[in-house]
């Protein structure tokens, strides 16, 4: 039985340069504590290894120190092999990158760096696929199906693209989703897709070991996985590995919703919020003084989470008089209010026309109420 931890885009040194500056550190931190992560899962695991099928980082030109601290932390858990590949984000193009790792690295760690086998236990062969540049435009896994390998060896093929039409950069079929069958390996192991996803028996994206956005709603993942010899079916065991939780909520809100308790009941527990990003996306309608609810709701809460973004992009709002009246029963303001309502409602003005109107007068709602 060979088993190894199936991992892909690390992204080491990610600057998430749209965050606050307090938590670009944190994320920065969290993405290279992973490899101290999937190391000991690797322990607890019995695996022999650890594969990165590609973007182990960010870019092509990562500081000397993201580099540095990558490998020692690598070669701390010396009884661990890690076998790095070149993605799209750290292609083969960035020689002066990999001519650096291949300097400074511990004896655990293997560089994939060709298409050509690697022994990487008794019985045991990698068939690497090194991304040449950002976008290759070919099947770089094609050479797999000619590779001279011992027969009885069990094969392990190591890619990163995109298939079936998907890819985190719009690429789409680049490495046939066959590939396995086609090239008699008993398990491919594919980065570039940063949610975990089974393509087919043998063939799976182990996701991201720390996640970087929102795209996939899943937590940061890696596999476990154990063949048994040459032929037989793998089994690929997920394993939770992400210190953040980017999470998508959703709420949807009916006229007469409480729609506070809609969104607190959205949100995760009270013990994992500093270790969340939150969105959450309102559809459905409201009126101005539940809409002021949910946002006096969302402040109540903002302050309990790493990140906290509020979407209200599907909501639509019903106005009624006891809105306005709200706003102001005469007067100025009241004038003000009515105008914006008549425009809000004129089937004479365009669409974005229509919607400015709206949230000028939900601002003009959301201001005086919180002034009273």
């Amino acid at each position: 039985m060979f088993s190894f931890i199936h991992t892909s885009d690390l992204h080491l040194g990610k600057r998430f340069g749209r965050m606050p500056e307090a938590l670009r550190g944190r994320l920065t931190e969290a993405r290279h504590a992973s490899i101290q992560t999937l190391a000991e899962l690797a322990k607890t695991e019995g695996a022999a290894a650890v594969l990165v099928a590609g973007d182990v980082f960010d870019a092509e030109t990562p500081s000397p120190a993201v580099v540095r601290q990558a490998l020692r932390a690598m070669g701390a858990a010396a009884d661990i092999r890690w076998v790095l590949l070149p993605g799209n984000h750290d292609s083969l193009a960035a020689d002066p990158l990999w001519s650096s790792i291949g300097a400074q690295r511990p004896d655990n760690v293997i560089l994939a760096l060709t298409p050509t086998p690697i022994e990487i236990a008794a019985g045991v062969v990698i068939l690497p696929a090194p991304c040449t540049a950002r976008r290759p435009g070919r099947d770089l896994t094609e050479w797999m199906s000619d590779a001279e390998v011992d027969p009885s060896a069990i094969r392990i093929g190591l890619a990163h693209g995109a298939v079936q039409s998907f890819g985190e950069d719009g690429a789409s079929d680049v490495i046939a989703p066959d590939r396995a069958e086609r090239s008699g390996l008993d398990y491919l192991a594919l980065g570039d897709w940063h949610g975990q996803m089974r393509i087919g028996e043998r063939t799976w994206y182990s996701g991201a070991p720390e996640p970087d956005r929102f795209k996939h709603r899943a937590p940061g993942r890696a596999l476990v996985v154990s063949i048994g010899e040459r032929g037989a079916p793998p089994v690929a065991a997920p394993a939770d590995t992400g210190a953040f939780d980017w999470r998508t909520c959703d709420v949807s809100l009916q006229p007469g919703a409480d729609a506070g308790a809609r969104l607190t009941d959205s949100l995760p527990e009270i013990g994992r919020r500093r270790q969340t990003l939150a969105r959450v996306v309102v559809e459905g309608r409201c009126s101005l003084a539940e809409r002021a609810a949910l946002i006096g709701a969302s402040a109540a809460v903002e302050a309990d989470f790493a990140w906290f973004e509020l979407r209200e992009d599907d909501l639509g709002l019903d106005y009624e008089v006891d809105d306005l009246d709200v706003i102001d029963k005469a007067g100025a303001l009241r004038e003000a209010a009515e105008a914006l309502l008549a425009d809000a409602r004129s089937d004479a003005l365009s669409a974005p026309e229509r919607e400015a109107a709206k949230a000028a007068l939900s601002r003009l709602y959301d201001y005086v109420t919180e002034a009273s």
